[in-house]
């Protein structure tokens, strides 16, 4: 038996149970044996019912009664006397309802939950319960709990890994030794072994370091062989002219920052290399990364490059290019648009120009990946908001080149320092941390459903002052399910009550892109006072005459979007309020605290990654893709240890390929992050 082995051919594993297996994605033994525990049971420490205090808890007990209650729509309670030689305690459990049948047949069971005070008296809520004579060989020991994908159950899981203990044993080392060794790690056998079998907290512990270790090593080694791979690429050598950029930097209506200053330095050093540039601009929302792009885009230009920018969204590639055209106009620097509005003859002579070279800076959506666009000389290419796009689309616009384009992938969304170190650990970084000169702090304050009369009397009060206000919603249409505000009923809410004086205007991502523009350009001009809008507005809308963001139900949003949102205004000199109203009269959650407490992207990325996990901040790959089952991407020290460990394995000549199951998920990981 082997790690390949079909589990059917395990001791136990009929063709019913195969089934159960099958459909939760587990067909072979090396399968099964990576399939983690969800969670850990702790039997090891049994007390009296008698002896027991507030807090975790395990009692070895019989159930005297139960019963099982609907308390309100789609909530059910099974509450049970538990009794022990020594008293009884009161157990409680919500939404199982299964729970009834299980005690009902009689028995001691082993119950291991929290003891706490709630609903007016001391209870055990939520305790898992396992029948003392079902319990695996030796009583009283920690239990592994597995998760329940297509209906698997836990029991099954640790029958049939019972079996396959003796092999795991013996299955082969995955790192190399030298790591092992230098690292102080366990075994890999005994790793799984700890996982699925721990007899102490410890042995969990151990085996969790070493797995979570591996996990981030793989990830970190494919980093590291990227940026070896990117370094043997040919690229554009684009020499720095100082009287070019200092021009640039002297016509400019404000001074650059000092976080400015040093990422266009970067960048410009990076140009006069021959190896392509492979640069992360971050910069908090209203930091000025459009401003640094120029500067880079200006020297290509002077050097006969040409410069290709890639927004998601129409209204930031047309942000984008009215931004860049009043910065490099005056240096004769042409700026062109390709969005899909643009059509016909327009878009056959911007196809034209962009071939013969006449066009310098090409500002588009996905438009420009087309087969159709040709460009004359692409050296410098900048993909803004590069979360959003497909590695696939990252590559179609760099083939556009016959030498491999300096790319400049840029983001308004802070990124916490250990995603800087793993996910994008071959590109080079650079950081905007700096808020302009002129810029106030935005006031952020919570603000109760119940008190919306005073909070629209403060938003009047701006749009007297002859500023503008945005009104955000979670949704578009009405949804019957839930009490959520949509953006069409606010809209005519708004228009005909309590703004009815002022100029209103709609925004949402199901209007034609003509109806979009003509509306966000209403807006930019001044000529509505308030706009109610989805998201659509999140990231790169700028409006410095506007000066307050309402956001409904603001706890149905993560806090890197509500940051982003509030970013929408906040951008002249003008003091500026961001108001988040949640869905309900609650306390508000810890996200919504952060976010009134704290205007730092990069403080308040870091708190979203231990709130909500790496979640989108990876985009299109997804965390789930990065295979993750035991590290986490906000544990700074195993990274760190796992990165040196990295460089060291790819500078000591070791062939990777010796390591079959390694060098197999290195390989998926370089495909899944590089950017070339």
């Amino acid at each position: 038996m082997n790690l390949a082995t079909s589990l059917e051919k395990v001791k136990g594993v009929g063709e019913k149970t195969g089934a159960q297996f099958a459909a939760a994605g587990l067909l072979t033994v090396g399968d099964l044996i990576t399939f983690l525990p969800r969670t850990y049971d702790d039997f090891s420490h049994v007390t009296s019912i008698a002896d027991i205090t507030p807090g975790k808890v395990t009692v070895k007990a019989r159930c005297e009664q139960v019963s099982t209650r609907p308390v309100r729509r789609g909530m059910r309670v099974t509450t049970a006397t538990l009794v022990d030689d020594s008293g009884k305690m009161q157990a409680v459990w919500f939404n199982q309802p299964y729970r009834e049948k299980q005690l009902k047949d009689g028995g001691e069971f082993f119950f291991s939950g929290e003891f706490e005070f709630s609903y007016n008296r001391y209870q055990l809520s939520n305790p898992s319960a396992e029948k003392a004579s079902e319990m695996p060989v030796q009583t009283d020991r920690i239990l592994p709990t597995y998760r329940a994908i297509a209906g698997l159950k836990t029991n099954l899981v640790r029958k049939i890994l019972n079996e396959l203990r003796p092999l795991m044993t013996m299955v082969p080392e995955t790192l190399p030794e030298s790591v092992v060794k230098s690292q102080k790690l366990i075994s890999y056998g005994d790793a799984l072994l700890g996982m699925h079998f721990p007899n102490t907290r410890e042995d969990i512990e151990k085996a969790r370091e070493r797995l979570g270790f591996e996990e981030l090593f793989q990830l970190l080694l494919a980093s590291q062989l990227n940026r070896i791979e990117n370094a043997k690429l040919d690229g554009w050598k684009i020499p720095f002219e100082q009287p070019v950029v200092k021009s640039f930097v002297e016509g400019l209506p404000f001074k650059l920052t000092g976080a400015q200053r040093i990422a266009a330095w970067d960048i410009l050093q990076d140009f006069e290399k021959t190896t392509p540039m492979n640069r992360l601009l971050q910069g908090d929302v209203g930091s000025g990364k459009t401003v640094v792009a120029g500067l880079a885009a200006r020297q290509a230009a002077h050097e006969g490059f040409q410069t290709a920018v890639m927004a998601p969204t129409e209204i930031l590639a047309n942000q984008h290019a009215a931004t860049l055209d009043k910065l490099l106009a005056p240096f004769g620097v042409t700026v062109g648009l390709l969005t899909g509005s643009v059509k016909g003859k327009a878009r056959e002579t911007l196809y034209q120009a962009i071939r013969d070279g006449s066009v310098d800076v090409v500002v588009g959506t996905q438009a420009v990946i087309q087969a159709t666009v040709v460009f004359h000389r692409l050296g410098f290419i900048v993909i803004d908001e590069q979360h959003r796009f497909g590695v696939a689309q990252r590559q179609e616009l760099l083939k556009k080149s016959e030498k491999m384009p300096h790319l400049l992938a840029m983001t308004a969304t802070p990124i916490p320092r250990s995603l800087a170190l793993t996910v994008y650990g071959e590109l080079d970084v650079s950081v905007l941390n700096e808020r302009p000169a002129n810029r106030k702090p935005i006031i952020t304050k919570i603000w109760s459903p119940n008190s919306r009369a005073q909070l629209y009397t403060l938003i009047d009060e701006q749009i007297k002052l002859g500023r503008q206000a945005y009104v955000i919603c979670n949704l578009i249409d009405n949804n019957p399910l839930n009490e959520l505000k949509s953006v069409q009923t606010e809209f005519k809410r708004l228009q005909g009550s309590v703004f009815k004086h002022r100029r209103i205007g709609l925004l949402h991502g199901k209007l034609p892109s003509s109806e979009k523009d003509a509306v966000m350009s209403a807006f930019s001009k001044g000529e509505l006072d308030v706009l109610v809008s989805t998201t659509v507005v999140e990231v790169g809308v700028d409006v410095p005459n506007a000066t307050v963001m309402l956001i409904e139900d603001g706890d149905r949003f993560g806090l890197a979007q509500l940051h982003q949102l509030r970013g929408r205004v906040g951008r002249s000199e003008h003091q500026s309020y961001c108001y988040i109203v949640p869905s309900g009269s609650n306390a508000p959650s810890q996200r919504l605290k952060e976010i009134e407490k704290s205007e730092d992207g990069f403080y308040l990325a870091e708190v979203d990654l231990k709130l909500r996990g790496p979640g989108e901040i990876y985009g299109r790959a997804q965390h789930g893709a990065l295979n993750l089952q035991v590290a986490t991407l906000g544990d700074t020290k195993l990274i760190s240890r796992a990165q040196k460990a990295a460089a060291q394995f790819a500078k000591s000549g070791d062939n990777l390929l010796h390591y079959t199951q390694l060098a197999h998920q290195v390989g998926v990981y370089q495909r899944l992050t590089t950017l070339n």
